[in-house]
């Protein structure tokens, strides 16, 4: 399958910093950790996890900031350098911090495209947030093969094989 054909684009607010995807995504999260809260000021943060490769800076600079997580490993949140919106980031995710990133959903340019398909650390959510009854949900996080499609699961085993790691 030729993933060129569902690109997408996306940006920052002041519109520096332009990127595109080229594929669909592996996963979406919804997050509602004590970190995301915070970290994006809302009630959750919505990511769309990509294999690196398949995102590209179009244009503008970005900067990294790391961040510290409950794990204690950190994620790294890039930024543009002018609005200082966060694009994306990359967690740690069992030693594939360069090889998947997670975009943030709502600066894709056509952001409804991408609903959650599971919701995360779902324990410490704001509880007036009323989840869907039919829409996945884990107290903290999930297994892989219980949450990911088996296309997901067989792009993920690429990217462990390439870095010859296990993770699923």
């Amino acid at each position: 399958m030729n993933h060129k054909s569902q690109t997408r684009d996306g940006g920052c607010t002041c519109g520096h910093v332009r990127y595109q995807i080229t594929s669909k995504p592996l996963i979406v999260h919804c997050c509602h950790c004590c970190g995301c809260q915070k970290n994006s000021g809302s009630s959750f943060a919505l990511n769309a996890l990509f294999e690196a490769d398949r995102v590209e800076l179009i244009s503008g600079e970005i900067e990294e900031i790391l961040v510290p997580t409950p794990s204690g490993t950190g994620q790294t949140i890039t930024r543009c350098s002018k609005c200082k919106v966060a694009v994306w980031s990359n967690y740690n995710m069992g030693g594939l911090r360069e090889r998947i990133r997670f975009i943030r959903v709502g600066t894709l340019d056509d952001s409804d495209q991408f609903p959650p398909d599971v919701h995360i650390y779902t324990r410490s959510k704001q509880p007036w947030v009323i989840l869907p009854k039919e829409d996945q949900k884990v107290d903290v996080f999930y297994e892989f093969r219980e949450a990911w499609s088996p296309e997901s699961m067989e792009r993920l085993a690429k990217i462990e094989k390439s870095v010859g790691i296990k993770i699923s």
